[in-house]
């Protein structure tokens, strides 16, 4: 089944209208692969009905940054979306979004300010600026996103809690190519070179997963890490972090349980995230 394509606010309202029952949201920029058909199948199977948006949205890059760049091909994006059960798929473009300079903006508080904040200070208030619009638009029950852009995830999260927005976020575990590198559009930028030294981001991950499984603190996992990370050829490092996952705060050593392991880099000229859990057995009697 092709879904139905609509590109403005009215003709959304008019596909939402006459479809009953519950409602899944996955939202993408497009250049989609099967990382985001992995959260179109975890929507569909929670909800009766599953809408997509495809929307590369100006709000979340910074100067000098690809959003030109940015791959768009929304006739593949289609082909792959009409094979997965999607009723709707809204892809608007800017003057739809943004009919209007938006004088109201979301602050996404200090969680923003760290880690891609940081190197990326103005995207997180972009990225929930469209995530609010797009969830009044489409008001599904559940929205589904991935737990590769994780601290976008916990912003989100605490976004849909502060402002009592009604809608159950739904996070997908990372889908990795055979070669271990965590699934992204950007993904298409890397070169055949680039993309073997890229698989050292999954590499630093690994060795901090096996430094806290062998009983290593805070200070070893990002040690064990940053030496695997640090010693890749044609890699730029941007930051190797462990963190608490809800706040996003740094761990200290002596810390206990879960931690997420994040890591950015530029390989070439791409830029990579990718994160994993990591479980810290804290200090020993």
């Amino acid at each position: 089944m092709e879904p139905v394509v609509v590109r403005t606010r009215t003709e959304l309202a008019a596909a939402l209208a006459v479809l009953p029952g519950t409602r899944g949201l996955v939202m993408t920029m497009g250049a989609l692969h099967d990382g985001h058909l992995a959260l179109v199948r975890e929507a569909r199977a929670r909800a009766d009905h599953v809408v997509v948006s495809v929307y590369v949205n100006p709000l979340q890059f910074g100067p000098g940054e690809d959003l030109d760049a940015y791959p768009r091909d929304l006739d593949s994006d289609l082909a792959l979306l009409a094979g997965e059960g999607v009723d709707v798929v809204f892809a608007p473009d800017d003057a739809e979004v943004y009919p209007s300079q938006p004088l109201v903006r979301v602050d996404p508080g200090p969680v923003a300010t760290v880690l891609e904040g940081r190197t990326r200070p103005t995207h997180f208030a972009g990225v929930l600026q469209v995530v609010a619009k797009v969830l009044n638009l489409v008001r599904p029950d559940l929205a589904v996103f991935g737990q590769k852009d994780a601290q976008q995830l916990a912003l989100v999260r605490t976004m849909v809690r502060d402002l009592d927005l009604g809608v159950e976020i739904v996070a997908v575990p990372i889908r990795r190519d055979d070669d271990g590198l965590a699934m992204s559009s950007r993904n298409t930028y890397l070169s055949a070179t680039n993309r073997t030294r890229a698989l050292s981001l999954v590499r630093a991950l690994r060795a901090g997963q096996d430094a806290a499984a062998a009983g290593a603190g805070v200070d070893g996992v990002l040690a064990a890490a940053t030496e695997v990370l640090g010693s890749a050829e044609g890699v730029d490092v941007d930051y190797v972090a462990l963190v608490d996952p809800g706040t996003f705060l740094p761990l200290a050593e002596g810390d206990s349980g879960p931690g997420l392991l994040a890591v950015a880099a530029r390989v070439g000229p791409t830029r990579l995230i990718d994160n994993m859990t990591v479980d810290l057995q804290g200090p020993r009697p």
